[in-house]
Order: C-alpha cells, then sequence, then structure tokens
C-alpha cells in the first residue's frame, strides 16, 4: 500500500492509514507480504477480538520483552504496589496472549508481587477459595470475570473486604456494572490495568485518576493519533471524538504503522498524550431502519434504572416474524422488574422517538427485556470477553 507514495514521506500524516481488509489478507501463514523476516525467534498469538475472522500477531522475544516491560511500568502507575498479592484472572492458551502478557508485565513491574496464575476459566467458586486463602490484594482480569465471581460471593452472602484493588482490561468497565462490585468487594477501587491489544501493541498508560477511561500515551514506543471519523484527518485539540490510529515504534517484524486500532477516544490534553476511550469505533446497532449506538442503550438503561439496580447490560438482535426485535439482557434479581423493564421501554421510547413510531407501524418489534444473572451474560467462547453485541439474525 505504500508504493504509490512516489518518495519518502516527510511526516507520519503522509502516510495512508491502514485498511484492515488489506492488511491481514496480506498477513498470511504462506507467502506473507506484511512480515519483515522469517517467523522463527519469537512468539505468536492469535487475535479474534469479538467478530470477525481470527488474525495472527508475531513478535521477536526482544519485542516481547520492550512490550511487557513498558507494561509493567504502566501498572505500577496503576496502583499496584510492593508486596501486593495479585491474583492473574486472564485467559491462556489457544494463541491467546492476555494471561502470558500479564504475568511477565507484572514480573517487570517495579513493585515485587506474589501472583497467583488461576486464569479465567476456572469456575467461579473454584477461582475464590485461593482468592480467600492468600488474602489477595488485586485482582486482574476481565470485568467479566470479577461480575462472575461477584455474583457468586453475593448470592453466597460473603465478601472479600482484603481486595483493596480491582485491575480489568480487554473491554471497559461500565458504571452499571459496579454496585455489584462494591458489594463484594467493599473495600476495592476499579482501574484499568492499562490498554493494550494483541494485534496494534501497546496503546495507553493507566493514569491511576477515577475516570478509568483515561489513558496516556507510551512514548517512546507509540505515536497516538485521534482521526476526524469524516475528514480522516488528526485532531489536535481537546473534546473532539475521533477514531484511534496507532503507530508502533519498536515492533519491526510486523510493522504497525497508523493502524486503526478499532476505537474511539478524544484527547483530554494533547500536550501531555492524555486521551480518553468512548468504546468502540463501529460499535452499533440497526434494528429494521434504526440506527442505535450501544452507548446510547447503555445511556437508556442508567436513566431508567433509579435505583442503581442493574449491574449489567448486553444487546441482543433478533428477527422474528418478518420484522427485527431489539432485546436487551439485563442483571438484575429482586422484585419489581417488571416495572423496572417497563421504564427501560419508556426510557428508551423518550430518547429515541424514531424507534417508538417504527414500533407503531409494525416496522419492528417492541423492545424485549430480559432478565438473566451475571454469569449467564454471553461471552467470546475463546477469550471470555463478554460480547456487548450479539446478533441472533440469519440472513
Amino acid at each position: 500500500m505504500y508504493t504509490d507514495l512516489g518518495r519518502a514521506p516527510g511526516r507520519l500524516a503522509d502516510l495512508p492509514v491502514v485498511d484492515h481488509e488489506r492488511f491481514w489478507a496480506a498477513n498470511t501463514l504462506t507467502d506473507n507480504q506484511v512480515l519483515t523476516g522469517p517467523l522463527s525467534n519469537g512468539l505468536v498469538f492469535r487475535s479474534g477480538g469479538t467478530t470477525g475472522t481470527p488474525k495472527f500477531a508475531v513478535y521477536t522475544h526482544e519485542e516481547w520483552r520492550t512490550f511487557t516491560a513498558a507494561f509493567g511500568r504502566g501498572i505500577a502507575a496503576a496502583g499496584v504496589r510492593t508486596g501486593d498479592r495479585v491474583a492473574n484472572l486472564f485467559y491462556a492458551g489457544d494463541l491467546y496472549a492476555s494471561f502470558s502478557f500479564v504475568s511477565r508485565s507484572l514480573e517487570q513491574a517495579a513493585p515485587a508481587v506474589l501472583e497467583l496464575q488461576l486464569g479465567g476459566r476456572l469456575p467461579v467458586a473454584a477461582l475464590a477459595s485461593p482468592i480467600t486463602d492468600f488474602a489477595v490484594t488485586v485482582l486482574a482480569g476481565l470485568p467479566t470475570t470479577v461480575l462472575a465471581l461477584a455474583e457468586h460471593l453475593v448470592m453466597a452472602g460473603r465478601t472479600l473486604p482484603h481486595v483493596r484493588l480491582i485491575l480489568f482490561g480487554g473491554e471497559l468497565f461500565f458504571a452499571d456494572q459496579q454496585p455489584l462490585v462494591a458489594a463484594a468487594f467493599p473495600n476495592a477501587v476499579i482501574g484499568s490495568l492499562g490498554y493494550a491489544s494483541v494485534d496494534a501493541g501497546l496503546l495507553g498508560c493507566p493514569t491511576g485518576g477515577e475516570d478509568t477511561r483515561v489513558h496516556r500515551v507510551f512514548t517512546p514506543e507509540t505515536v497516538v493519533e485521534i482521526l476526524d471519523e469524516t475528514t480522516g484527518q488528526p485532531i489536535t485539540g481537546a473534546g473532539q471524538p475521533g477514531k484511534i490510529v496507532l503507530t508502533n515504534l519498536t515492533r519491526r517484524l510486523l510493522p504497525i504503522l497508523r493502524y486503526p486500532v478499532g476505537d474511539r477516544a478524544e484527547w483530554v490534553d494533547p500536550d501531555a498524550g492524555l486521551f480518553r476511550l468512548l468504546g468502540r469505533s463501529e460499535e452499533g446497532a440497526r434494528v429494521g431502519p434504526v440506527a442505535l449506538q450501544l452507548t446510547e442503550l447503555q445511556e437508556v438503561v442508567a436513566a431508567a434504572d433509579h435505583d442503581g439496580r442493574i449491574s449489567g447490560v448486553q444487546v441482543v438482535l433478533r428477527h422474528l416474524a418478518g420484522r427485527d426485535q431489539l432485546v436487551l439482557r439485563l442483571v438484575a434479581g429482586g422484585p419489581g422488574l417488571d416495572t423496572l423493564a417497563e421504564a427501560v421501554r419508556k426510557q428508551l421510547d423518550a430518547d429515541r422517538p424514531l424507534f417508538a413510531d417504527q414500533v407503531a407501524t409494525d416496522a419492528i418489534h417492541p423492545l424485549a427485556v430480559e432478565w438473566i444473572g451475571a454469569s449467564e451474560l454471553a461471552v467470546n467462547p475463546r477469550t471470555g470477553k463478554q460480547l456487548r453485541l450479539v446478533d441472533e439474525r440469519t440472513a
């Protein structure tokens, strides 16, 4: 994709933004057109995200050491202290990177810690025992795993007050999930472990602030750009949303130059390299003719849930009797759920009148609400990440 440039670019912005489809189509096991050297003396991982065809990413051992050392600095910034006992609840195996990545980063972090390599595939009852026995002070894992563990503890009438810090990665921790976590871990602060992906590499260092979406650019290892989603031009001022494009300055075997990472963000302080994550760049649902952003649906639920009873939201799309249907799978229990479901429906109608109009004309089904437990939320079967959107429609 660089053959048509005609000359060496004078600035990064002169390079084209990577086309995902072309990039990964060229990154094949045979006749690879992306790698700059042979597949040897390194590591191979697979990144499939929540949708799409799995992609393979490779690192030399030196690149992996650089990657984990930088991320280890971020773990220290996230609040891990010398003497902490850290439960690693991420996923391992099947070419998945997060468990080994977090373990190596903990090893290279400045604070000396004790790591419990528990993983994320154990039943929550099996996780609870060693976390209790070793008086673990820090949990590191996907929000999905932490929520399932919290639900187990609450249902058993237990709390773990010795857990002081919960560090999450791989997906955002939403406000509606925090009451359940607080009930199980009353002394814990929730924070970002850091922002990274196996395909792009380092993305953002945690700041330890109250807003867990705010991260700092890993300097000097990376260059982060936020591009206007209409013009494609770099955004230089604070407060304007755009899509994140990353250039990794430490990877040579699989170069990452102006690579769209699939997330949206806005600069908080461009000079300091601070940015706030705003969700997926293509995260939305279309129900018949009505386009809805998943963040909008989160806001609808939060506005209707005055007592903070709902601790999880999953959007499901179905097609029944010739019409699309929007389903909200909500995590909550106790009496009065029918009343709460009706409040959610009314809030959606108020916030998005077009949805109500299409229901009135029988173009789409009315909103359906399903009440479930946290462990019933659909997850990616390989990575364990919670799916924010489940499309059950078939052509």
